[in-house]
């Protein structure tokens, strides 16, 4: 009977190499049971609180369309019926029509103003060198640090010795320079992240600086528009102390000043249900602005980290 032998190694010659295969070793068991873990904790997190954002949101819904025994009798329990004459009584004896128009036209024309001057100021600043530019771009830093609180007196008299007092486009004024600060910071960044060759493209083209900026620089920014202009539209349709002091007149209340009047009003007539209905009437736009955009707010936000 044959038998074969398995063959000894050959050494190595002179000047050739022997190439090692090194196995990377096993994670280890206890690095992924700490995942698992970490992962089961942070989704808990996010679970509770989703639950502590959504549950009073959805209270207040039902409880909107309650009667006022049902408020206080069984406040956890679904309303017996739609009582939408509570959205009746809001919208008409509580004045909410007039309250919606006034923040309509205040909030929509500061809006515009914002962006349109926040975003060239960002451009300039992003993507121009001049004497002063970092100066400039501190100077919106350091409104973004300084309390609105401390500016009430100073601005008082200077919007009333402008004849801008309980005016709506005083209001206006003063909302678009309360937020072009946090604006210029948020576009400045990302104006930055935007590829320069499209718009040396442009240049050589014989586009001037305007049309580069509005056609071409400005569709580029669509999504860092969009995120800055849901964060000034939260923040401008909430504001509450701009207006309190700056418009005093009972024809231009906001849809804030219109809401506390109408906490102290239903409150001592006992007509909750139409106050509960008249909260959800504020809440309803900005819910649904954070729902239509809301890709194109996550989007803005994590264009600069793919960049």
């Amino acid at each position: 009977m044959k038998t074969t032998e398995t063959p000894a190694p050959l050494p190595a010659e002179s000047g050739a190499t022997v190439s090692k295969v090194e196995v990377a070793p096993a994670r280890p068991a206890v690095e992924k049971k700490e995942g698992s873990v970490l992962n089961v904790f942070s989704h808990g997190m996010l679970v509770l609180w989703a639950i502590m954002v959504v549950l009073p949101l959805l209270w207040a819904v039902m409880t909107s369309f309650k009667d006022d025994a049902s408020i206080f009798g069984s406040p956890w329990s679904l309303p017996d019926r739609l009582h939408f004459d509570n959205w009746s009584r809001a919208w008409t004896q509580a004045n909410m029509s007039d309250y919606f128009l006034n923040t309509i036209l205040v909030v929509g024309g500061s809006l515009v103003g914002t962006l349109v001057l926040g975003s060239m100021a960002a451009y300039v600043l992003a993507r121009f060198d001049f004497p002063g530019n970092r100066f400039i771009y501190f100077l919106f830093i350091g409104g973004m640090s300084f309390p609105i609180m401390l500016a009430l007196v100073p601005l008082f008299y200077v919007v009333n010795n402008m004849g801008l007092l309980n005016t709506i486009h005083g209001l206006i004024l003063v909302y678009i320079a309360y937020s072009l600060p946090f604006t210029v910071f948020f576009l400045t960044a990302f104006f930055r992240t935007l590829p320069t060759s499209v718009a040396e493209a442009a240049f050589v083209d014989g586009a001037s600086h305007t049309r580069t900026f509005f056609q071409i620089m400005l569709p580029m920014a669509k999504p860092g528009l969009i995120s800055v202009g849901i964060f000034n539209f939260l923040g401008q349709w909430n504001q509450y102390m701009l207006p309190t002091v700056l418009n005093t007149d009972p024809d231009k209340r906001v849809l804030t000043q219109g809401l506390v009047q109408l906490a102290v009003s239903q409150g001592y007539k006992g007509d909750w249900s139409g106050l509960f209905a008249g909260l959800v009437m504020a809440m309803l736009p900005v819910l649904a602005a954070y729902i239509v955009f809301q890709r194109q707010v996550v989007a803005g936000l994590t264009a600069g980290a793919l960049k």
